[in-house]
């Protein structure tokens, strides 16, 4: 009885994360929503009224994200005038994505961004979400992602927090001779 050469074993692959697995399919049902209610709306009314009602949303949430972005800027320039470092965005962000939210076409992602203009709604997601980055921080393992912000902010011995330093190499420890190339 003779054998043939034996099955090669792959390693196994990783699985795929929830989000990874799901998102897509939440994307393509939210699109297929959007389009069903906006066919509704046309039927009980007419495509006029759909077409205003998308134009509507452009132009409010062009100018949603104009005021924030405005709003945004001038709280950057005033902490650089006052010599100290800008805070947080203090909602601006999530005011910039409620206007995107409005000015995609659909009437979910409408409600969705009127939502976010909301000062109380923004004020439970900023919290939130400053919690689950923090989170997310403390959790970082090694050489991930969130090892990196962890990495970014450098302790000098004597306690003071340095947000980078600069490590120069000192003349006689440089290699003799040329470069090597980079490509080849």
């Amino acid at each position: 009885m003779t054998t043939g050469a034996p099955t090669p074993t792959y390693p196994a692959r990783p699985r795929r994360s929830r989000l990874r697995t799901f998102l897509p399919l939440g994307v393509a049902a939210w699109l297929v929503l959007e389009i069903w209610l906006l066919t509704v709306v046309a039927g009980a009314t007419n495509g006029l009224v759909v077409f205003l009602l998308l134009l509507a949303g452009l132009v409010l949430g062009s100018v949603v994200i104009k005021r924030a972005g405005r709003r945004a800027f001038q709280a950057l320039n005033e902490a650089l005038q006052r010599g100290g470092t800008p805070t947080s965005g203090g909602g601006n962000g999530l005011m910039m994505l409620g206007g995107l939210l409005i000015m995609l076409p659909g009437l979910v992602s409408d409600a969705l961004g009127l939502l976010l203009l909301i000062p109380p709604v923004q004020k439970a997601l900023s919290r939130r979400a400053e919690r689950t980055f923090e989170r997310k921080l403390r959790e970082a393992t090694p050489g991930s992602f969130g090892d990196a912000f962890q990495q970014a902010r450098m302790q000098r011995p004597d306690g003071k927090v340095v947000q980078g330093e600069v490590i120069r190499d000192e003349p006689g420890n440089a290699p003799e001779g040329p470069r090597p190339p980079l490509t080849r």
